[in-house]
């Protein structure tokens, strides 16, 4: 069991106060984004082993048999198969989409073939793995995730009397669902300039106005200020806004678009870099390969709920990478952390105390742990924290019924 020494991602998009907030640490006015807690390569967090501080990923090359157990190791090699955030959007995050496996292996291989630097900006597959993830609200925590039904997708943007919008709302009401949604995602992300500049001029309206769709555009506004001129608020337009209230979550698998908004949460994901952008971004957009691995399927929006308020409460995923649960220590009965798989307590409030052969780790808000496969803990205290752990061989993986919401 060991207490991480962790990296904060300074991305332009972060939060110059939620971070500094839940860790009781003075802002210093920069933008602090992600707090990342694993072993990924671009910034491991790091152990104490032995004389000094070790980066985690050679912690675990060194013995992956030991730090992962065999489980894990035969299911996903020798690494980690899971990153664990805390995320915190001041502003909107990049419109994007994670492949699959296979779409993430071909993309890797063709990279690669034709010559590409893995760390080009460029490059769409920076790896051969898939990306799911699912972030847990902290804070009230918008988002936009999934396509509306592409009916409501026309009623939406009739709202907003643009005239320039007229073909777009008849290639969403004119045949199958998939085919009407690809085709007009396809023509709002090639929207012209001033289109999106009139779409921008009637969101703004509506969001200063008091008709009974101003909470739904004042969000689109707030993308709208942070990329003017960008056609994917169109695109944005098309998906499903949802607001997490703390304790909720999302799961995001391959295929689906997402960008979240604001607000501060956990965030779990396989341990990978594949993402494709098609807009609100300064980074690399390749719109062809985005379109080409997007799932035109509109979706109700499914909020995640863990299975208990006390003790431990998962959350289900339908993944292996990576299992998420939140830990509420009742008075007097810790709880047992026992897994096969390695995992990682981040405390999210008050404090949380960790019991292990070694002794007791204590972790206040923001404060993070790795314990190695096979190693058994108990949590206790009065305080909150997450828990990621591989899904083959974890224990406390239990399930929770998702709730289909309206969308925004």
């Amino acid at each position: 069991m060991d207490r991480l020494v962790t990296t904060v991602r300074p991305y332009a998009w972060g939060s110059t106060t939620a971070l500094p907030r839940l860790t009781g640490t003075p802002p210093d006015g920069t933008p602090q984004a992600e707090l990342w807690m694993g072993a990924h390569p671009a910034a491991p967090s790091q152990v104490r082993r032995g004389s000094g501080l070790r980066p985690l990923d050679a912690v675990i090359a060194d013995d992956p048999a030991g730090e992962l157990g065999e489980a894990a190791l035969r299911r996903f090699g020798p690494r980690l198969p899971f990153l664990l955030k805390l995320l915190a959007a001041d502003a909107p995050l990049s419109l994007q989409v994670h492949p699959d496996l296979a779409q993430a292996a071909a993309g890797f291989r063709a990279e690669n073939s034709e010559g590409t630097p893995l760390d080009a900006p460029h490059r769409n597959y920076r790896d051969d793995n898939h990306k799911p993830e699912m972030l847990v609200a902290l804070t009230p925590f918008d988002g936009l995730c999934g396509f509306r039904p592409p009916a409501r997708c026309a009623d939406l943007l009739d709202t907003l009397d643009v005239p320039g919008l007229a073909p777009y709302t008849t290639l969403l009401r004119q045949g199958a669902e998939e085919p009407a949604l690809r085709q007009a995602f396809s023509a709002c992300l090639a929207a012209p300039g001033e289109l999106v500049a009139a779409v921008a001029a009637a969101v703004a309206g509506k969001a200063a106005g008091n008709g009974p769709h101003r909470q739904t555009f004042t969000a689109y506004h707030a993308v709208a200020e942070a990329y003017p001129g960008d056609p994917g608020l169109l695109a944005a337009l098309m998906l499903n806004l949802v607001r997490l209230e703390p304790g909720e979550g999302l799961f995001l698998g391959a295929g689906v678009p997402h960008a979240y908004l604001h607000g501060l949460g956990v965030e779990v994901m396989a341990a990978s870099d594949n993402v494709l952008r098609c807009g609100l971004t300064s980074k690399h957009v390749d719109t062809g390969e985005l379109l080409r691995v997007v799932r035109f399927v509109p979706a109700p929006v499914r909020i995640l709920r863990p299975s208990a308020d006390e003790g431990e409460g998962a959350y289900p995923a339908p993944v292996d990478d990576f299992r998420l649960s939140r830990i509420r220590p009742r008075e007097g009965a810790p709880v047992r952390l026992e897994a096969t798989a390695p995992q990682i307590l981040v405390c999210t409030r008050g404090e949380i105390r960790l019991e292990g052969p070694a002794g007791t780790l204590a972790l206040g808000p923001g404060a993070s742990a790795y314990v190695p496969a096979g190693e058994h803990v108990t949590a206790d205290g009065d305080g909150e924290a997450y828990r990621a752990t591989a899904g083959t061989g974890a224990e406390g993986a239990g399930t929770s019924s998702p709730a289909s919401v309206p969308a925004r």
